[in-house]
């Protein structure tokens, strides 16, 4: 359970909810809740300051499991910014500040470093924690991070995005016997519930619509989510990349996938405490909501926005092509307990039952053409 710290930060949030509920003549569309719940200023799940990430947290990312990540991933990263006329990185939503920090001692050892390691940090709490990591971990190469708070207007070099579209807010949608109906919140005087009436969020209709039309039919009741910010994004970004290479890493499917008729209940999941469950109403604020990627989606916004795509494959096979097991192979076995704990987050990192499959990575390429190494083993662009 929730300490009596946080829950006083739940019922402040939900009191805000609550109001916005009453607002807007009784309800309000599902994806405004979730945006209120993670991201609320000074109450929201991500700009709160409870402990998200790692073991202590709510959920580990693949920054926290190994540092063999980020050294594949930095092995990915020199090649193309050799090539570049700029050498900047932006990473967005920077979580702990352990990718930022593994990153640039990485890219220092290839002899690789970017002129700049720009972040892009919506909450003040993680960005206090990420320069807390780095003034730790590498007070010496500090001076070339710098902090964004918005969307560069204009941006050359690499993009890194690991698990951030699935933090997007989404929208729900059902199929109630043929008719699209889109999930609301309402107040029952005691607590929140969805409740399901007609479309109004723009652009959510037509998009089950095309679904419909393309995936189904569907059961006779059918519940999932489109995730219409994930294209606004993409577009945001098109938008300022004048020339690099964005990898997007995260949990997901292709559109095929996510809406097989046998998904019946979407993919909605919420995290406290390394337990999962699928109740998005139970701890709003403390808990994390997120939502599997719809990659066929972001791929196919990517294109009609000026991106090519570079490839898309599996975490485990991306992380291989980039010399996993070599870096492996180099660690020291007299040193057992890190030798042991590299064995184990490499496990983590690729068998098909941890990450190594649930989570893919895309990569998409505007104003340079290049053969990415990381898609070299196995590209699975087909699927998209």
């Amino acid at each position: 359970m929730p300490d009596t710290k946080a829950q006083a930060v739940s019922e402040r949030l939900m009191r805000q909810i609550v109001r916005a509920i009453e607002q807007s003549g009784g309800a309000i569309p599902f994806d405004m809740f979730m945006d209120m719940a993670l991201y609320a200023p000074g109450l929201g799940y991500y700009v709160a300051g409870s402990r998200k990430f790692g073991d202590q947290g709510d959920f580990i990312t693949a920054p926290e499991v190994s540092p063999l990540f980020a050294q594949c991933l930095a092995r990915q990263l020199a090649p193309i910014l050799d090539q570049l006329p700029s050498t900047d990185i932006l990473e967005f939503g920077a979580g702990s500040g352990v990718l930022a920090a593994d990153l640039l001692e990485a890219l220092a050892a290839l002899d690789q470093l970017p002129d700049r390691y720009q972040i892009l940090e919506v909450s003040p709490e993680l960005k206090s924690r990420q320069k807390s990591t780095l003034e730790a971990r590498v007070p010496d190469l500090l001076e070339r991070v710098v902090w964004l708070e918005h969307m560069p207007e204009q941006f050359s070099g690499c993009v890194v995005a690991n698990e951030l579209l699935d933090a997007l807010p989404v929208s729900r949608f059902r199929i109630a016997n043929g008719t699209i109906q889109e999930c609301f919140v309402i107040h029952d005087g005691e607590q929140l519930k969805a409740d399901y009436r007609e479309p109004v969020t723009p652009g959510l209709e037509s998009a089950v619509k095309q679904l419909q039309a393309q995936y189904g039919p569907f059961k006779s009741i059918y519940h999932s989510e489109v995730n219409l910010r994930q294209s606004a994004w993409i577009k945001s970004l098109a938008q300022a990349i004048s020339q690099g290479v964005v990898l997007l890493i995260d949990y997901g499917y292709s559109s095929a996938e996510y809406y097989h008729p046998q998904r019946d209940q979407g993919t909605l999941m919420c995290h406290y405490r390394h337990r999962a469950h699928s109740d998005p109403f139970r701890w709003v604020g403390i808990q994390d909501i997120t939502c599997q990627v719809d990659f066929t989606a972001a791929a196919k916004v990517a294109v009609e926005s000026g991106f090519s795509l570079g490839g898309y494959t599996t975490q485990a096979h991306f992380l291989l092509a980039n010399g996993l097991d070599s870096l492996l192979a180099d660690s020291d076995p007299e040193d057992v307990a890190r030798h042991m704990s590299l064995m184990q987050g490499v496990k983590r990192l690729t068998l098909p039952a941890e990450m190594g499959e649930r989570f893919k990575v895309l990569g998409l390429l505007k104003g340079i053409q290049l053969n990415l190494q990381g898609f070299s083993m196995r590209d699975m662009c087909e699927r998209l």
